[in-house]
């Protein structure tokens, strides 16, 4: 979900200053409402920055779909500050959005509205016919469905906190619905409609809505929450939620299937805590290896918004803040100006958490065969692992003999709950919820020495589940020096995602093996590991109903309640996998 807001004022209504050139500041002026017709007939409508310098520059473009004026200034400096730099920049509304005409459907036309915008662009006088795009979230895939259709002018990109394949990296995870940022999302984007379609009790019903989301997602089916499917409004959102497979109807909206035909340099952004970091390290992982253009990447302690010290109740220090616009310019410096600027750029730069520090990598792990190791750590107890108050213990070695199972009891009705407040992304203290019986929690002694990980967290856990259908959860925790506990990563796997849609067979030992989401967390001396185990995450995804109704459609008469077992033995030996990465080069400071 991205917090931009759409304008209040009629979408359709036209640029007072269109046509007419504006001075703004720093020798820069502005052309407001400049209009490029389709040939569909659609008419995309755009700002224009020029340089304070005459002649023919690079240009570089942003599409979006909240509104020009917002231009993803909640994390970018403003236009006017980039086309003071010696770019034409073009804040463009999509299809649908803003003032542009045509019908908006989340993705369906930006590749080719993209392409079509990008030949428009290079032909102006303006423009000396080389172009780069920016922008994070929704504009960070416009720019990828555009490259996809291979402009020729488009020389390269810097997609943010996106993904390249929308079901396993925005709205699905391991088979669970990303439910908050999908709601949130649609409640957004369907406000903007309501109001273009001069819908007024559809937009009404959905700003209302919109201030009591935890209500919302808690009550009934959300695959027919009222507001969203009200007459008039476009299907999107009852399609996201009826699609929970990887077929081809997701393809058509996304780069999955084409990350091949991206072979233009492109520069990533990821935040440790976004709500899109899966899929943001699934696109740059994909990049690497089918691209043979220059991948780069920067990943720092953030959320969605904003990319700042403080995320959730953490300050990750004054080297956490990256000058992202200074960054910005480098890259485009250097693809659209040949200054150099990124020569001595290293592929990735990385902030480890815990430490604050940032690092330099030659690349980004991918699996346990990048890594100089893979420390496992596993899971025991004497029965009552229940809590941060239980026995659970992380040690270095298989228990041996007969050891006793682990239980806990998986209510729909009161599900186990996000790391943050009402799904907020970010690290928060979890002492507090980690206190339910409704987890189980495995804690290592104090460490003596650091342990470094960078990469994908995974986990093997033998349980059993009563109901033919259900989740497991693992959450990555650090336990500081003085009890309190913080949230690293998280992954979920549902069974269905895992074994088949068959169902689970009751009470079968099954082995759950999955990945927790990328980090890159140094432990300290004087910290320990805690690995705490549930059967949700509600509302980040969807709550399981333990039954044979699909959970978009399930309300709470299909609930059942699931005794899960958890067994670590020496022939269940539930173990947390962490990778640690050898191919750093520490840093002192922030990045420039």
């Amino acid at each position: 979900m991205v917090a931009n807001r759409s304008p209040t004022r009629s979408p359709r209504s036209r640029s007072p200053a269109a046509g007419r050139r504006v001075e703004v500041g720093s020798g820069v002026t502005v052309e407001r409402g400049v209009r490029f017709r389709l040939a569909d007939g659609t008419r995309l409508v755009s700002d224009h920055y020029y340089p304070p310098q005459p002649g023919p520059a690079p240009t570089i473009l942003m599409r979006q779909p909240y509104g020009r004026a917002v231009a993803s200034t909640v994390v970018y400096a403003q236009p006017v500050w980039f086309a003071a730099q010696g770019y034409n920049v073009v804040i463009q509304d999509v299809r649908g959005r803003g003032e542009s005409t045509g019908e908006f459907y989340p993705f369906r036309h930006e590749g080719r509205d993209g392409k079509a915008t990008i030949e428009w662009l290079a032909r102006r006088p303006e423009c000396n016919g080389r172009i780069g795009m920016y922008g994070f979230s929704y504009q960070g895939l416009t720019q990828l469905l555009a490259a996809a259709e291979r402009p020729a002018a488009l020389q390269c990109i810097s997609p943010a906190q996106t993904a390249g394949d929308l079901f396993s990296g925005w709205f699905y995870h391991q088979g669970a619905y990303r439910l908050a940022s999908s709601v949130g999302w649609a409640l957004q984007l369907l406000r903007g409609d309501a109001r273009t379609r001069r819908l007024q009790a559809a937009s009404r019903h959905l700003e209302e809505a919109a201030t009591r989301l935890p209500a919302l997602m808690a009550s009934g089916p959300y695959s027919r929450i009222a507001c969203l499917t009200a007459r008039g409004l476009p299907t999107y959102h009852r399609d996201w939620t009826s699609h929970r497979k990887a077929a081809p109807w997701w393809a058509r909206y996304d780069i999955s299937t084409r990350m091949d035909r991206i072979q233009i340099p492109a520069l990533h952004l990821w935040g440790w805590y976004d709500t899109y970091l899966d899929g943001s390290e699934q696109l740059y992982q994909r990049l690497r290896a089918e691209s043979k253009a220059p991948q780069y990447l920067v990943a720092g302690p953030w959320s969605h918004i904003p990319w700042s010290r403080y995320c959730g109740e953490v300050d990750h220090g004054p080297d956490a803040i990256l000058d992202t616009d200074r960054l910005l310019l480098r890259w485009f410096n250097h693809w659209l100006k040949d200054s150099g600027d990124f020569a001595g750029e290293p592929p990735v730069r990385s902030f480890a958490l815990g430490e604050n520090r940032w690092h330099r990598m030659t690349s980004w792990p991918q699996r346990s065969s990048d890594t100089l190791a893979v420390q496992r750590w596993f899971l025991d107890s004497d029965g009552r692992a229940n809590s941060i108050q239980g026995d659970g213990r992380l040690g270095p070695e298989v228990p041996s003999g007969m050891r006793p199972s682990d239980g806990f009891v998986y209510e729909p009705e009161v599900p186990a709950a996000a790391p943050g407040p009402g799904a907020a992304p970010g690290p928060f203290l979890q002492n507090r919820q980690d206190s339910m019986n409704n987890v189980l929690a495995y804690t290592s002694p104090v460490l003596t020495e650091a342990v470094r990980v960078a990469g994908r967290p995974r986990v093997c856990l033998h349980a059993t589940s009563r109901t033919a259908s259900a989740d497991l959860v693992a959450k990555l925790v650090r336990v500081l020096p003085d009890g309190r506990s913080f949230n690293v990563c998280l992954g979920i796997a549902r069974s269905s995602w895992l074994f088949g849609a068959q169902g689970l067979e009751p009470d079968r030992v099954q082995c759950w093996e999955f990945d927790l989401e990328p980090t890159h967390c140094v432990f300290l001396p004087g910290e320990r590991l805690r690995l705490v185990i549930s059967g949700s995450a509600f509302p980040l995804y969807d709550r399981n109903p333990g039954s044979t109704v699909s959970p978009e459609a399930a309300n709470s008469w299909d609930w059942i309640q699931n005794q899960q077992q958890l067994l670590h033995d020496p022939d269940h030996p539930s173990c947390l996998h962490l990778p640690l990465q050898s191919d750093i080069e520490f840093r002192e400071g922030g990045l420039t």
